[in-house]
């Protein structure tokens, strides 16, 4: 064995170049054939490189043999392993200046995400697309909440000044859950540092006098700061050594600039793929809006919350109204990553692109709660739709999410492996404690509620459902969703975990190192496919048993 290089800070090795084996047992080619030929015949067989097993992704969906496929019609061929798992990088650019650790994106719906599931989405490498049927100022605040849950310097802190009551200080923590506040001259940012009130100042401070108490009488005046123009690493080190819950930034006059929590720290040890902004460490958030004029007032009060990424949610993305709205978007908000969608073909995305789309969302019909397909014969089976689209974007640099369709960790590598960038679940992660809603039982099963947003339910509640799907003025509601349940999954955070480690491991078999890798490979044919048979699926599940438990992680 030589040593070649090093995984996990160990050395790895490969075998030696060892003598052929004996092929004493193989056939003849014809009867004039010696041995030693044969010999020498095998041995250039097995030294001429890989074999061209299976099939190229463009000959499993040739449209005149194959038609439209879905995951479930075909497989990815395992490939050669020579790493562990643990080093597969799942990173994955999510739009055109975007990336994030973990290619998972929950879907804009009213049973899937608010703010806890984006929280939880990002802290563990993914984003959360909040849902738009609520009002605007209920949007606008799961946004702004979700900004505010993790950040590096907090340049807009919460500030009061001494004159401000107890009760002030009280009020702030039931209604953000955080007591550390800066006392400053007149209660506000850039004015001089006077103190600071914590949970310690006020713990004991709860009869009716206490209550009316002014914090200069209570705050802690010996605090420990950092000069302005330090560095994010610097003022965390002074922070780990000051062992306080806070760290004010001051300028040369003793003027609040900034605020650093310690709890944002933790944050960071805790959650290493979190994805976040490089310049404020404040968690990346996503939310969708309609492509109707009045969405535009929408758009604004989420702007103004923090928003990273916009989606136009619309179950047909070809159309006059969104193309305008992307326009105004991009002309009016330039900073503004603007997903658009949802498509299925090439020239619907040739469309958006033209428009200034920063990402694509593809899919229609193939959702679990989703009957489009059935109801308006219109859509495209998610497999083929996801690969041209992703064929015709990529000479663009606009990457392509995979919405719908996903129903285990092999639907995402497959849907990764077709050229997705990342993929949208909602039932995936609908039955989640992090989704909204309550758990309930029936027949012994812990359920949550998850309904489509083209479902009566959805349309009866707001009118995000039905701005989707073109139907807000009509009449008679026609549904292209239904709602339903889903079993209890646990905590996302979890649930997540398995999903990443599972995509790891499934991209292992393959022999690829990290999704980008596995794309290249499919594109210059390296990595196969094998079409399945309908008795293929059967075989590939679970069967020949009289009864069974599934359980997906431990």
């Amino acid at each position: 064995m030589v040593a070649n290089g090093e995984v996990n800070g160990l050395p790895s090795v490969v075998p030696a170049k060892r003598p052929l084996p004996s092929f004493h047992n193989a056939p003849f080619l014809n009867d004039s054939e010696t041995s030693e030929q044969r010999n020498a015949r095998l041995a250039s067989l097995l030294q001429m490189g890989p074999v061209g097993d299976g099939l190229t992704v463009d000959q499993l969906f040739d449209p005149q043999i194959s038609g439209g496929l879905t995951y479930n019609d075909f497989l990815v061929l395992p490939g050669y392993i020579d790493f562990p798992a643990s080093v597969v990088s799942l990173e994955s650019r999510i739009t055109k200046n975007i990336s994030i650790k973990t290619p998972f994106l929950s879907s804009p719906m009213d049973t899937v995400t608010e703010t806890d599931m984006a929280v939880h989405m990002a802290l563990n490498g993914g984003v959360g697309v909040i849902h738009h049927n609520c009002s605007i100022e209920e949007q606008a605040e799961m946004v702004r909440k979700v900004k505010k849950f993790e950040n590096g310097f907090i340049t807009d802190p919460m500030c009061l000044s001494p004159n401000h009551r107890v009760q002030d200080v009280l009020n702030i923590k039931k209604k953000y859950g955080f007591c550390g506040i800066p006392i400053t001259e007149d209660g506000k940012m850039n004015s001089k540092l006077l103190g600071i009130v914590t949970s310690r100042d006020i713990d004991f401070l709860q009869g009716p006098e206490d209550l009316e108490r002014s914090l200069r009488d209570v705050m802690t005046t010996n605090v420990i700061t950092a000069p302005r123009g330090i560095s994010l690493a610097e003022a965390n080190t002074i922070l780990k050594q000051s062992k306080k819950g806070k760290l004010p930034i001051i300028d040369n006059e003793g003027r609040l600039t900034a605020l650093l929590a310690r709890s944002d720290l933790i944050k960071t040890r805790d959650y290493p793929w979190a994805s976040t902004r490089p310049s404020s460490r404040q968690l990346i958030v996503a939310a969708a809006i309609s492509t109707h004029l009045e969405d535009r007032v929408r758009l604004a009060a989420l702007v103004d919350a923090g928003l990273d990424i916009i989606v136009l949610d619309s179950s047909q993305g070809n159309s006059k109204f969104q193309i305008e709205m992307l326009q105004y978007i991009k002309a009016t908000y330039p900073q503004l990553d603007v997903v658009a969608g949802n498509v299925v073909t090439q020239e619907q995305a040739r469309q958006l692109i033209e428009a200034g789309a920063d990402a694509l969302r593809v899919g229609m019909g193939s959702g679990s709660i989703c009957i489009t397909q059935e109801v308006m014969a219109c859509g495209r089976p998610q497999a083929t739709a996801v690969l041209r689209v992703s064929q015709y974007a990529r000479q663009f640099g606009v990457p392509v999410i995979a919405d719908g369709g996903i129903a285990n960790v092999g639907h995402i590598v497959k849907a990764l492996a077709l050229g997705a960038s990342a993929v949208m679940m909602g039932s995936l992660l609908a039955g989640t404690s992090e989704s909204p809603g309550e758990f309930f039982y029936h027949e012994g099963k812990r359920l949550k509620k998850y309904r489509g947003m083209g479902s009566l339910d959805a349309m009866e509640k707001g009118d995000a459902a039905g701005k989707r799907y073109f139907s807000e003025g009509d009449r008679i509601k026609v549904a292209q969703g239904v709602a339903g349940a889903v079993l209890d999954k646990g905590s996302v955070k979890k649930y997540l975990g398995y999903l990443a480690t599972g995509v790891q491991h499934s991209l292992q078999d393959i022999g690829t190192k990290s999704v980008e890798e596995l794309r290249k490979k499919v594109e210059t044919g390296d990595v196969r496919f094998e079409k399945r048979t309908a008795s293929a699926q059967l075989e590939g599940g679970v069967h020949g048993l009289h009864s069974y438990e599934k359980r997906l992680f431990a």
